[in-house]
């Protein structure tokens, strides 16, 4: 049996994953969203501002993981998003990440197309 556990910091990296493909899979309309992004803030990013990590239990090496991204709360520059890691469903960690809209190296208001989705996503997941 293999049994080595996944470095700490490579969730990191898995996370990171897990938020790129929370953008990507925003809308069916994405490329246009984007595009509209792009044009009001040309070079735009997300940086991560802050992050509260919980590790629960060690995943092992070739574990199959799986990844959750979820809006917590959408602000005007910045978003919190809501990560867990799972492994056979089974929550092996779990963070609160808040990102931050920026462009051309400043800190910008979230445009309104891609700050609408992301609301609109949150609204849907939310339990009320």
């Amino acid at each position: 049996m293999f049994t080595k556990v996944v470095y700490h910091a490579s969730y990191l990296r898995f996370m990171e994953r897990g938020r790129s493909n929370y953008l990507r899979l925003l809308g069916a309309n994405q490329r246009a969203m984007f595009e509209q992004v792009e044009a009001e803030a040309p070079g735009f990013s997300f940086v991560v501002r802050s992050m509260q990590i919980d590790f629960l239990k060690p995943a092992h090496m070739n574990d199959l993981l799986e990844v959750i991204t979820e809006p917590e709360e959408v602000k005007g520059a910045s978003i919190t998003l809501h990560q867990q890691v799972l492994w056979d469903g089974e929550l092996l960690v779990e963070a609160h990440v808040r990102v931050a809209f920026v462009s051309r190296g400043r800190a910008r208001p979230i445009p309104k197309p891609l700050r609408t989705a992301m609301d609109a996503d949150r609204l849907k997941r939310s339990p009320n």
